[in-house]
């Protein structure tokens, strides 16, 4: 890592006139109590600026002969980088300044200005001067403090002597430090600021204590001007799914997200427009551009990958991700993470390679399509692994979760007794269950539509290359060969191919022959690819015996090469079922999860090629965030300060630069078939020693200085993996198999061969000797070029702590990693830039409705400034350029809350006079149509009656016609008839007129012939007539029959109601008896008991009648009580003969009045059930009948539950009138009657 002594750094020209006129206004300014104030922005009269300001004529430069940095590096060239971020210090500059006057009493002001951002503390140490140092020991604001191991402590500033002040820390100790290890502090009303811009003062110390507080606070998203830094947490928070999806898809928090950032891209590629708030994204182009892109970058386990499925879940529950290509989108990361991550020694789950996934939206802002693009596999993880790491994860998850069927189809055993997966000591990662992983994996393959036999050969094919990693190999006895280590006997000499599968699994398969058969070939051809080499000359084929080093790697190759190519068939089989819709409208949003910067103790051709990739990352960063901005700002004519930052364009050069590049010396040397990795070093070292960005180092290792620190690489299989080669055998053995997967890799290799790959015109011959390095060098210049046609949006990851465990924060390693990544300069630019900027034509065609003044002129410029002054957008909040306006952060929205409001309210009017319209033209239509149906349904009814009159003429006339014709036939018959009639009456006249008297007799006999013969004629006519009225007769004699039948069953049924109505009546009556019978007897008993006793008292009452009482067990025990209400008779010893009489007369009358009363009710329902039995049962009333006996039922009950209790009463009466025990033995009847009852 860089590191710099601050004081030996040279000081730049801007630095120089900062302090030139800082000392002028120091001069002018002579009150000292005041705090230093910060130079202020330039301010924008709303006009066109000069092009450029002159500088004073006495303004000198010093020179740049400072001493150099020294950091470890050496060589020439070291001054043409120019590196002020972190790690390089400078000197002489001050956060405080006194340039401006300022009201304020505070340094601490909340939107500092440009120059604050620039001279200020950004990364850099900055130096006190006299006036800040009194300033904050008089306020006794807090400072930071340098300690001599680099770690930053809070304190405050008690005293100062010199150079050197000394400070109070946090604990309460006191230290001596030098001005320039004081950095001014925030205070406790901005720490855990969730955007760094905030931050009165931002340095490193403030930012970490920044980000360590919000971590500890579980708030693992902050906001760095345009870039989003998520901290991984190493645990899971509840702060996803589908309710915090619809939060921010609302809007109703503005915290910083993975799902804010998405969701910002997501309306940016909706609308294609400016947005309503701006501050978050730099906006680099005045054409808005429609796609977007998510560039997710930090170090390996900084949680690159899950911060990219997080953000492909919200894209996903925009248009409800449980089914369909979203779904199926997010299923692909469980295979991607299955085949192309693995557990290395600082993450359980790092991606061995890059991908790009280009997600394709509808007109409606739903998922169409998706294209996933992978970068650099790491295919030398199949055949080799490092201590505590493992291969990728697809091996364990078959061996732990395959099925017993497939385990024994491909003959899987453990994954420790594989070679290729046992060279490490870690089979299992702590917390994962690799068996559950497979079972999910087999349900993703499923859902992006890979049958069950593609899906059977990737697994025969992975089993295959655990099966060649177990083959060994041993030296002959001449030493120069070495053949194929092989125990089993001869298979094929005892038929084993034949056998039926059933008799196989009782031979013991072995290792060359278990990789035969997965592959689909002899065990002899796989041996003799593995062992021998084939030329061919003009006529023969000689084979030559490989050595044990040769042999090992044509195995490895072979493993690597077979799992590389399932990677790459597999991927495109996702894309087939992921393909881009026909409605898709080329709108896209892509998602960038790449390898992060790797530093290692042995940095070998992965890394080199991992770390490229990242300074292309970086200076795509770096130009959109620093290069464009301040192009821009400088080719526009607005008044700015530049802000230096880290460029790493030589460190590009070094890489890509022909014909002296290491991509360009790394294949010129793999051409070389006798080359080494000595030779590949040496020569690096003779072309590239006077770069600045290249070190030498002794044998075979060499330094280049990336933008994150150097990185020592060590040549040792470089040349081998840049070629890559793939012996013909191999590719022969391949194509001579019978797997189907194998043959197509076979094609694939030979196609490639055949055809130029590279994107940028390289002719067919350079095409064929491009090692894998610049292979990859394409790859990525294709993705520079995508996502230069995109809108960038970046996500950096940060790994707080290297334990893989929640709560830690490691200060050194986040600084680094900030250091990386540029945070600190970004911020800088980000408070001193103008993140929104439109063209004047834009922003007046927007925003020129808010301003209704019609005396301004029209031209775009003026109305732009029109409207910033109506609505008091300060001075220094925007500037005015050429063809641009731009704005600081949060000013866009002050005016887009304007325009909204009005838009609003047009809106609203707009909405009145449009539902007035609405309803005006809804009764027009609705009056018009109810015209027009009436009209139609007229139209239809006259039509009907047309139709109808029509016809009832035609009958009308039809009857009238055979009216006509009756009444004519009648008239004819009738007057046939009377003519008839009339010549027989004449002739009757005549012959009675010459007739004789003496035949007048004669004469009566032929009239009554005619007479007869008329009758005979007129008969027919009238039998007919007769037959008609019989035939009326009959049909209503049925009628009448029916109708007496109908009687009859209506009679028979009164009949029946009326035998058992009578039946019920008879039973119920001589219950009543039986009842009054039994209650006449008990009563005659009780009557006589009570004469025999009172014989002596007075003479007994003969004329009482008894009366009929009830069989009840109640009946039986009686009471007395009188009609007025009596009181119980008591008897005594002490009573006289009278007293006695009148006790015995009171209970008599008592019994007596019972017995009246008891003979008055009986009499009183047998009358009323005597009325009831004389109802005739012809009557109607029946139901009336059976009302009456109900409640005669009733008032029968309730009069029997009276009489009872007053029987009871006259019971208790009588027992207590007796003497002695002689006297009450006499009442035993009672109990002797009741038990009886």
């Amino acid at each position: 890592m860089l590191s710099a002594s601050p004081c030996s750094l040279t000081r730049s020209s801007l630095e120089e006139m900062l302090d030139s006129l800082r000392r002028k206004d120091e001069e002018e300014e002579k009150k000292k109590d005041l705090p230093p104030a910060l130079p202020a922005r330039p301010a924008s009269r709303a006009r066109l600026p000069p092009a450029r300001r002159s500088l004073p004529n006495n303004f000198k430069v010093g020179d740049s002969d400072g001493g150099a940095v020294e950091n470890g590096f050496g060589g020439n060239g070291e001054s043409k980088r120019k590196e002020t971020g972190f790690g390089h210090m400078r000197r002489g500059s001050s956060f405080g300044s006194k340039r401006m006057k300022k009201d304020v009493e505070c340094p601490y002001v909340a939107a500092l200005s440009a120059s604050t951002a620039s001279v200020a503390s950004s990364g850099m140490v900055l130096e006190f001067d006299g006036d800040s140092v009194s300033y904050f020991m008089k306020t006794k604001l807090r400072v930071w403090c340098r300690q001599p191991r680099g770690q930053w402590e809070l304190g405050s500033v008690q005293s100062t002597s010199g150079e050197e002040a000394y400070v109070s820390l946090s604990n309460g100790n006191v230290v001596k430090v030098a001005r320039s290890e004081l950095v001014p502090a925030n205070p406790d009303i901005l720490e855990g600021a969730d955007d760094l811009i905030k931050l009165g003062y931002v340095n490193e110390p403030s930012v970490l204590h920044n980000l360590k507080l919000r971590y500890s606070q579980e708030m693992i998203y902050s906001k760095a001007g345009p870039i989003l830094i998520a901290l991984n947490p190493f645990k899971s928070f509840q702060i996803y799914g589908n309710d915090h999806v619809s939060t921010y898809r609302q809007r109703f928090i503005d915290s910083p997200h993975v799902y804010a950032m998405v969701e910002a891209a997501y309306n940016k590629m909706i609308r294609g427009e400016y947005p309503l708030s701006s501050f978050e994204i730099f906006e680099l182009y005045s054409n808005y551009e429609v796609n977007q892109s998510i560039i997710i970058s930090g170090e390996s386990g900084s949680g690159k990958t899950e911060t990219a499925k997080i953000a492909m879940q919200y894209l996903a529950a925009l248009g409800d991700g449980s089914c369909g290509i979203e779904n199926e989108i997010l299923q692909t990361n469980c295979i991607l993470e299955a085949f192309g991550n693995a557990k290395t020694a600082i993450n359980d789950n790092s991606s061995r390679f890059g991908k790009l996934i280009e997600i394709h939206f509808s007109t409606m802002g739903k998922i169409c399509g998706a294209k996933i693009q992978t970068y650099l596999l790491e295919k030398s993880r199949v055949a080799q692994l490092a201590n505590c790491e493992r291969s990728y994860h697809i091996f364990y998850q078959l061996c732990a979760g395959s099925s017993s069927r497939l385990k024994e189809s491909l003959n899987l055993r453990a994954a420790s007794e594989y070679k290729y997966l046992n060279q490490s000591d870690c089979m299992t990662i702590d917390g994962v269950d690799d068996a559950k992983k497979f079972h999910q994996l087999t349900k993703a393959l499923d859902t992006v539509q890979i049958c069950n036999e593609d899906r059977e050969l990737i697994f025969k094919v992975l089993a295959a290359i655990l099966w060649l990693g177990n083959i060994s190999f041993q030296v002959t006895n001449s030493g120069n060969h070495i053949e194929v280590v092989d125990d089993e006997a001869n298979w094929d000499s005892l038929g084993f191919f034949a056998m039926p599968y059933g008799q196989k699994k009782t031979l013991k398969w072995f290792t060359v022959t278990n990789a035969a058969l997965l592959m689909g070939c002899s065990s002899k051809e796989l041996m003799e690819a593995l062992s021998t080499h084939k030329i061919q000359s003009d006529k023969d084929t000689i084979a030559k015996s490989l050595t044990l080093r040769q042999a090992i790697d044509t195995r490895d190759a072979l493993a690597k090469f077979m799992y590389g190519s399932l990677f790459d068939w597999l991927v495109e089989q996702v894309n087939k079922s992921l393909v881009v819709d026909k409605k898709c409208t080329g709108k896209s949003i892509s998602i960038l999860d790449i390898f992060g910067f790797q530093s290692l103790q042995k940095n070998g051709f992965e890394q080199f090629c991992i770390n490229y990739a990242n300074e292309r990352l970086q200076q795509h960063f770096n130009r959109h965030l620093f290069k464009l901005e301040q192009e821009d700002y400088e080719s526009d004519g607005i008044d700015w300060t530049k802000v230096d930052f880290v460029d790493n364009q030589e460190c590009l050069d070094l890489f890509e630069k022909k014909p002296l590049g290491l991509f360009s010396l790394l294949d010129e040397e793999s051409d070389f078939p006798k080359a080494s990795d000595l030779t590949f070093a040496n020569k690096l070292k003779k072309h590239l020693d006077a770069n600045p960005c290249f070190k030498g180092e002794r044998g075979r290792a060499f330094g280049v200085r990336h933008y994150a620190g150097e990185v020592l690489y060590d040549t040792n299989g470089f040349l081998e993996k840049n070629r890559d080669t793939l012996s013909s055998d191999s590719i022969q053995l391949l194509s001579s198999c019978d797997c189907e997967l194998l043959q197509l890799f076979s094609k694939m290799f030979n196609q490639s061969q055949k055809q130029p790959n590279s994107p940028f015109h390289i002719d067919a011959l350079d095409s064929q000797n491009q090692g894998v390095g610049t292979k990859f060098k394409g790859q990525v210049f294709k993705l520079m070029h995508q996502l230069e046609s995109t809108t960038p949006h970046f996500i950096r990851c940060i790994r707080p702590n290297t334990k893989q465990l929640p709560g830690i924060y490691d200060d050194d390693l986040v600084l680094q990693q900030l250091r990386c990544c540029g945070v600190l300069e970004v911020v800088r630019i980000s408070r001193a830039g103008y993140p929104t900027r439109m063209t004047h034509q834009e922003f007046s065609r927007r925003y020129a409705f808010l301003f209704s003044e019609a005396n301004i002129s029209k031209d775009p410029l003026s109305i732009s400034v029109a409207v910033l002054q109506k609505f008091n957008i300060p001075s220094e909040m925007y500037q005015v350029g050429f063809t641009k306006l731009y704005l600081r952060a949060g000013q866009i929205d002050a005016l887009e809350d304007k325009r909204m409001q009005v838009l609003q309210g047009i809106i609203g009017i707009q909405k009145c006079f449009r539902g007035h319209q609405a309803r005006s033209y809804f009764r027009e239509l609705k009056n018009g149509v109810a015209t027009l149906q009436s009209f139609i349904r007229g139209e239809i009814t006259r039509r009907k009656c047309r139709v109808v009159m029509k016809s009832s003429i035609t009958i009308y006339s039809k009857k009238l016609e055979e009216i006509h014709a009756i009444i004519l036939l009648q008239s004819v018959i009738r007057g046939w008839l009377v003519r008839r009639d009339s010549s027989h009456m004449n002739k009757l006249r005549k012959d009675h007129e010459n007739a004789k008297p003496r035949r007048k007799s004669r004469v009566k006999l032929p009239e009554l012939k005619d007479l007869s013969k008329e009758l005979v004629q007129n008969l027919p006519s009238a039998l007919a007539e007769l037959q008609k009225r019989v035939y009326k007769a009959e049909v209503i004699v049925e009628q009448k029959e029916e109708e007496n039948n109908e009687l009859r069953e209506q009679l028979k049924q009164s009949e029946k109601k009326r035998d058992e109505y009578e039946a019920k009546m008879k039973s119920m009556e001589e219950a009543w008896q039986k009842q009054m019978a039994s209650l006449q007897m008990s009563l005659v008993a009780a009557r006589k008991s009570l004469a025999s006793d009172n014989a002596t008292v007075q003479p007994v009452r003969h004329d009482l009648v008894s009366p009929r009482g009830y069989e009840s067990e109640d009946a039986t025990s009686m009471g007395s009580r009188t009609p007025g209400g009596s009181t119980p008779i008591k008897f005594s010893g002490s009573l006289s003969v009278s007293d006695i009489g009148r006790h015995a007369n009171g209970t008599l009358t008592t019994v007596s009045d019972l017995m009246k009363e008891f003979e008055q009710r009986r009499q009183i329902f047998d009358g009323e059930v005597r009325a009831l039995n004389e109802v005739k049962p012809s009557q109607s009333a029946n139901t009336n009948s059976m009302e009456e006996l109900r409640k005669l039922k009733q008032r029968f009950e309730g009069w029997k539950k009276q009489y009872k209790v007053r029987l009871r009463e006259t019971k208790s009466k009588l027992l207590k009138s007796g003497n002695s025990e002689t006297d009450k033995s006499r009442w035993t009847w009672w109990g002797k009657l009741g038990s009886r009852a």
